[in-house]
């Protein structure tokens, strides 16, 4: 493969559809001191911006200054570069690459952990500069100059820089520094330092100055030298001495404004809950203490349905390669009410749903903690990318001992079935097209609330929970899959994420993902939606199957055929149940993939007459591997499973470049900005759905 044909699988995408989250119909009807909560809450969650450009690649905070300061110098007019045809065209790649990496808070895809690179020519860049009357880089040390930014961070790539993963395979990631991480390096951080003493890794900056000496730099507005820290000898495999040492003050200047806001919004808060989980979020980001954000994270659960939901925090850890340090995050967002009605009658009615899932109760927890569910509409979300649905806290004892929450968003869900050009939906045939198009964003939704809360909300950890003591009966261990009493357990200290490590992302999105398409066929749930006739649920529940085998197919994209390597967890999962419904479900007509008469496409073929009956055997049967090897710990034949089912087979894998050729340009969404006007009354201020407009609603934050 030429370097061109490399560099083109990474180019941004053209004439990619842009959105803005409009929140304008919801934000007047809230009350003053709503909507200062929500304003000061916002400038906290923007505060983290750069610290998210800096966990993506070690070039994405220079490149964000870069499009800012050339839109500022330029007055966003970039007609002084544009005075040809070609100049139009290389100026339209040019802002097309600049949005997406606003979009992604950094210049690799959130969802794919794929490099963005310009489509205009690094001629055209340069000239642009030049205009611009850019001649330097701002925060960096690796890039003094715009040339060397250019030439070793905007336009470099290859076959693994351009993927995120481990630098000791020749892969990119920047929660590493230093000398290139492994595997090994961060399983013997991971169990020798982190899991040994008791040290919550989600906020952590890895530093390695040599095979035998770490620094562990901790993200607070505390700053603390190492000699002032923690600091551990220990010896490896080789018996060789290792010394680990802690430093405080990561991202410092970042913490200091997060704090600031927080305090702000704080007057605003509208209970003590809510008083007391800011202190909490406040000591947290000043001392870098994660105790203080599982105690934050335990009172926002008991925060039940405010009408302003927040979260912050460094919450999910899908792209840090080895699964435990998390991506800074941050949610404000409104309630939707009518929507929350639908959820609450779900929750209610959450345990019966619960009983249907195929697996014995000793492996479901006894008593359901009935979450917080609620329809928000987003107003401000900080981090690489906007899921359609969340279900936090991550922290396995909080969800088990106090409960979680789960949010369905709004204005995301709306716009993500939207459809993402002009072009119809691929794969999908001109006899399920109607269907399709009609049902999708409904069936969306239903698939992310069971996904959310009867998913992620379901499930018992075998567990040690101290020492000599057990959530089970460690006597007489719960029946296993072979018939006989599950041998493995959590162990004191362990966790999901601790056993399962990198895998744990894909493999419970694909858990959830099976629990969606298990419980979609539930006549009662749908009701529960709204839909009432047999036709409607009939064409909701196949909507949602094709769904997830288009998705699974789409998936091909994201999924490296020379590493051999899933770049996004979600995707993995899709894919995996899509192999599922072609290749494991009995007699192997329940899923066809058909290509078109010229050979150039490919249409899904699912016979819907037998979802309800051999579609939904598969999914069982599958659902129950995935859940029993996970409840029990039994890392090793979970681990081959799932690695199994979504291993990309010979015959799958000669349908990527086809998968790749029909690949549509993937949504931006454009988020609001709230201001203080001169009576100090919050205004909110929404924009173009343009390139400039997403570039101009950075330009107005000011972070």
């Amino acid at each position: 493969m030429t370097l061109k044909d490399i560099q083109e699988q990474f180019l941004a995408d053209h004439e990619a559809p842009i959105t803005m989250l409009s929140v304008k119909d919801y934000f007047p009807q809230l009350t003053t001191r709503e909507q200062l909560y929500a304003h000061y809450m916002a400038l906290a969650s923007h505060a983290g911006t750069r610290i998210v450009t800096r966990q993506v690649s070690v070039e994405s905070e220079s490149i964000y200054d870069l499009i800012l300061n050339i839109h500022r110098n330029l007055n966003g007019d970039y007609s002084v570069v544009s005075s040809s045809d070609d100049d139009k065209r290389e100026t339209q790649y040019y802002l097309e690459w600049a949005s997406q990496i606003l979009a992604n808070l950094g210049n690799f895809r959130s969802f794919g952990d794929s490099k963005i690179i310009p489509r205009c020519s690094v001629a055209f860049f340069k000239k642009l500069l030049s205009v611009a009357g850019i001649k330097s880089v701002t925060n960096t040390r690796e890039f003094p100059d715009t040339n060397s930014l250019l030439e070793k961070g905007i336009y470099n790539v290859d076959e693994k820089s351009g993927l995120l993963g481990f630098p000791a395979d020749g892969f990119t990631s920047s929660y590493y520094t230093g000398l290139p991480i492994s595997i090994d390096d961060m399983k013997f951080l991971k169990n020798k330092v982190f899991s040994k003493y008791d040290i919550m890794p989600e906020n952590l900056t890895i530093h390695k100055e040599s095979s035998t000496d770490f620094e562990i730099l901790v993200a607070s507005e505390v700053i603390k030298g190492i000699d002032e820290c923690e600091s551990y000898t220990i010896k490896n495999s080789d018996d060789k001495e290792v010394q680990v040492k802690f430093k405080y003050g990561e991202h410092h200047e970042e913490m200091t404004h997060i704090i600031s806001n927080l305090e702000k919004a704080k007057k605003y808060a509208t209970n003590k809950t809510q008083e007391e989980m800011l202190e909490k979020y406040i000591g947290y980001f000043k001392s870098g203490e994660g105790a203080l954000h599982k105690d934050a994270q335990k009172l926002w659960v008991q925060d039940i349905s405010p009408t302003i939901e927040t979260n912050i925090g460094f919450i999910e850890t899908y792209r840090e390669p080895s699964g435990i340090i998390g991506e800074y995050e941050a949610l404000v967002a409104i309630q939707n009410k009518e929507r929350t009605a639908k959820f609450a009658t779900m929750v209610a009615n959450a345990e019966q749903f619960l009983s249907l899932l195929p697996w014995d109760h000793s492996f479901e927890k006894p008593k359901f903690h009935a979450p917080d569910f609620t329809s928000l509409e987003v107003l401000t979300f900080t981090g690489s990318g906007i899921p359609a649905g969340i279900n936090i806290p991550n922290y396995d004892d909080v969800r088990l001992n106090v409960g979680f929450k789960n949010v369905s968003l709004g204005n995301i869900l709306s716009a993500a079935t939207k459809g993402s050009s002009k072009l119809p939906p691929t794969f999908i045939s001109e006899a399920d097209r109607p269907i399709f198009e009609k049902y999708q964003g409904e069936s969306f939704e239903v698939q992310v609330g069971i996904h959310e809360l009867l998913g992620h909300g379901s499930g018992k950890l075998l567990t040690e929970t101290s020492p000599g003591e057990y959530n089970f009966d460690h006597l007489n261990p719960p029946i296993g899959l072979d018939g006989r009493p599950v041998a493995t357990y959590y162990k004191f200290g362990e966790t999901w994420g601790s056993k399962f490590g990198a895998l744990a992302g894909a493999y419970e999105e694909c858990r959830a993902e099976s629990i969606a398409m298990y419980l979609i066929t539930n006549r009662k749930l749908l009701e529960i939606f709204g839909f009432q006739t047999k036709k409607d649920q009939d064409n909701i529940i196949y909507a949602g199957f094709l769904q997830m085998a288009r998705a699974g197919l789409m998936a091909l994209q994201y999924w490296d055929p020379e590493s051999k390597k899933w770049g996004q967890a979600h995707m993995q999962a899709r894919f995996s149940i899509m192999k599922t419904f072609l290749k494991h479900a009995e007699g192997g007509k329940f899923l066809k993939l058909v290509p078109s008469e010229d050979g150039k496409d490919l249409f899904i073929d699912l016979d819907r007459s037998l979802i309800e009956t051999v579609g939904h055997e598969c999914v069982k049967d599958y659902l129950l591997h995935l859940h029993v090897y996970k409840c029990s710990a039994d890392v090793k034949r979970g681990s081959e499973y799932f690695i199994d089912r979504s291993t990309v087979t010979e015959d799958l894998a000669s349908l990527r470049d086809l998968v790749i050729s029909k690949k549509l340009p993937r949504r931006q969404y454009i988020q609001a900005n709230t201001l203080l006007n001169d009576q100090d009354e919050v205004v909110l201020k929404e924009y173009d759905e343009t390139s400039l407009g997403m570039i101009q609603s950075f330009i107005d934050r000011n972070v």
